[in-house]
Formats: structure tokens, C-alpha cells, sequence
């Protein structure tokens, strides 16, 4: 457990390492009294169990503006996601033109690599969940078009998730195995993904038609995973679009509409090639379960992406677990 490093008001001190910031930082305004952030690695244990990248803190608060900043590093280090999920008290928390008011139970998504404040009108608790980026695509599509959005946490898989991280923060004391550690990020990164499903996808001022049109295509693709007949012209049709316009969509991304596809893809066998649950399955039926439908085609681009073969990679997950 550590207190993260915090800058701004006169009068703060750091208090050891930071586990948790991982290069970002709060800084608080008015009044000038510590806003502290207990942390500990979700699955607890070492850094070096598969659930390190993910990590979970407390933060305490008797009335302030939190400001969150990208603190600079030498070397480049992961962009992280934050859940913040309120335990006390109520927050309002703002980020790219919207804010969401948060009470007891409820929950909003920040994005780690731009501003975002966090209110406290009075005493306060709020858990933050750090997700890295890309770790976080695999289960939401474009997460920046989601950022303070309130999910409540009276309802739905919302308050599933809401109940399933109160409660694990209140038990977390004890340290998992990394193989029980890997079990519950997925448990929660896949509730995330449920909580985030049907929402509708707001957009950041200024508005932008294309940003729209790309969740609206990102979404489609995501649903048609497992069509091995899912191709640039085929998400066109069924985005009500021309060919040209989706390509042009993309020009602008670091990935082509197809690469995109072939990434994803490969990222969900990598999940199902890490689950127990899936160990019975042979590898071949995973990879025509993400429409794939050549074994040949699946483990050369498997391994160009991983460096090693399906097999290996499992054998390798299954040691580790």
C-alpha cells in the first residue's frame, strides 16, 4: 500500500512510491488539506503477476477540486483509463465538455491522457480503478467517446459491477495467487464492458459527424467478430456508407479498417487461449470462433503479432497460472 504522489497546494508531502499513478498525478486546489490515495495492486502480491497493470485506490477527501495531470517521464509508460466509483459523499467530475454527478455507488469513466477535475463538495470517498488503454480497448470501443458518462449504481450490470468492486476493496487485504488475480481483472474488465454495452455514445464538444460515424462502424465490427465474412465492404453495407467514405474514415488512424479487424481478432484468441475455461477447446476451434478460417492463416499472424505459436503461448499462459 502506498499514497500517491500528488502535486500542487502548498503543504503536500510524498509519502513513498507510487504504485498506482504509473505517470499521472493529482493535483488539488482549495483547501489546502492532504487528499489522500491509498493503493494497493488489484490481486494484490507482486508487480509482476499477470494483474499488475491493473490497481486500485481510495481517495479521501473533506471538500476540494481534484486535478488530474500527465506527469512527463524519460522513458514512455502506459496510457492508463480511470473508473472512478463513488463510496461516500457525492463528486462531480468533468472531462471533454461533460460532467457527471456521481453519488454513493455510482461510477464514470475518465480518460488518463487528457485534463479531467473531480469535485468534492464535502466529506468523500471515491475508489479509482487504473485500467491501462489497451487493455481496455479489448472490452470497450473507443472508451475516450464514454468519458463522464454517470453509470448508476442502483441498476442493471451497472450496480453489479459497482457492488463487485466495493466489495472487493473492503476484502482486498488478503493476496490472490496470479492466477485467481487474472480471474477476477477479467471478471472485471468483462463487467465493464457489459456496463458500457448499450450506452449511448455521446459526443465531445465540438461535435464531430466523423467521430460518430467511426464509433458507429468501431461498434459494428465489434459485434461481427466472428464472422469470418466480416469485411470492409460487408461493415459499409451495414453501417449505411460507401466503401470510400469508411476507408477515408480510417485515413487519419494508425490502422487500416482490416488491420483493425485482424488485431482484435487476435486479441480475443489471446484471451480465450489464457482462460481455464477454454482449455479443453483446441486451438483451431478458437480461432474459427473470431472468424478465422484457415489454422494455417491464424498461427502465422498469431505469431507475427505475438512471437510465439498459439500453442506455445498457451503452454505459457497455463505455466504462469
Amino acid at each position: 500500500m502506498a499514497i500517491i504522489e500528488y502535486s500542487g497546494s502548498a503543504g503536500f508531502e510524498r509519502r513513498g512510491q507510487p504504485e498506482f499513478s504509473n505517470g499521472h498525478a493529482y493535483e488539488v486546489f482549495r483547501p489546502a488539506t492532504p487528499l489522500r490515495v491509498e493503493t494497493r495492486m488489484l490481486g494484490g502480491g507482486s508487480p509482476r503477476t499477470p494483474i499488475a497493470d491493473l490497481s486500485i485506490g481510495e481517495i479521501s477527501s473533506d471538500g476540494q477540486l481534484a486535478h488530474h495531470a500527465r506527469t512527463q517521464f524519460s522513458t514512455p509508460r502506459p496510457s492508463l483509463f480511470f473508473l472512478h466509483v463513488q463510496l461516500e459523499g457525492e463528486s462531480v467530475n468533468r472531462q471533454g465538455g461533460r460532467q457527471a454527478a456521481l453519488k454513493a455507488g455510482d461510477f464514470t469513466l475518465c480518460d488518463g491522457t487528457r485534463r479531467f477535475d473531480a469535485a468534492f463538495a464535502g466529506p468523500a470517498k471515491m475508489l479509482v480503478l487504473g485500467v491501462p488503454e489497451a487493455k481496455l480497448r479489448r472490452h470497450i470501443a473507443c472508451p475516450e467517446s464514454l468519458v463522464a458518462v454517470p453509470m448508476r449504481g442502483s441498476e442493471g450490470i451497472s450496480g453489479l459491477l459497482s457492488r463487485f468492486l466495493c466489495g472487493y476493496w473492503i476484502d482486498c487485504s488478503h493476496e490472490l495467487g496470479a492466477g485467481a488475480a487474472e480471474r477476477v481483472s477479467l471478471a472485471v474488465l468483462d463487467l465493464l464492458g457489459a456496463a458500457y454495452a448499450d450506452v449511448p455514445r455521446p459526443q465531445s464538444e465540438p461535435s464531430s459527424l466523423g467521430m460518430a460515424h467511426r464509433i458507429r462502424i468501431i461498434n459494428y465490427i465489434e459485434s461481427n467478430l466472428h464472422d469470418p465474412d466480416l469485411t470492409p465492404t460487408r461493415i459499409a453495407e451495414g453501417c449505411k456508407i460507401t466503401p470510400r467514405y469508411l476507408h477515408h474514415l480510417f485515413s487519419d488512424q494508425d490502422e487500416t479498417v482490416a488491420r483493425y479487424i485482424l488485431r482484435r481478432r487476435l486479441d480475443a484468441c489471446a484471451r480465450a487461449l489464457e482462460s481455464g475455461a477454454q482449455r479443453g477447446r483446441t486451438v483451431t476451434a478458437i480461432a474459427f470462433d473470431h472468424g478465422f478460417n484457415s489454422p494455417t492463416h491464424f498461427g502465422r499472424v498469431f505469431r507475427a503479432k505475438f512471437g510465439v505459436t498459439p500453442r506455445e503461448y498457451r503452454r505459457t499462459s497455463t505455466r504462469c497460472a
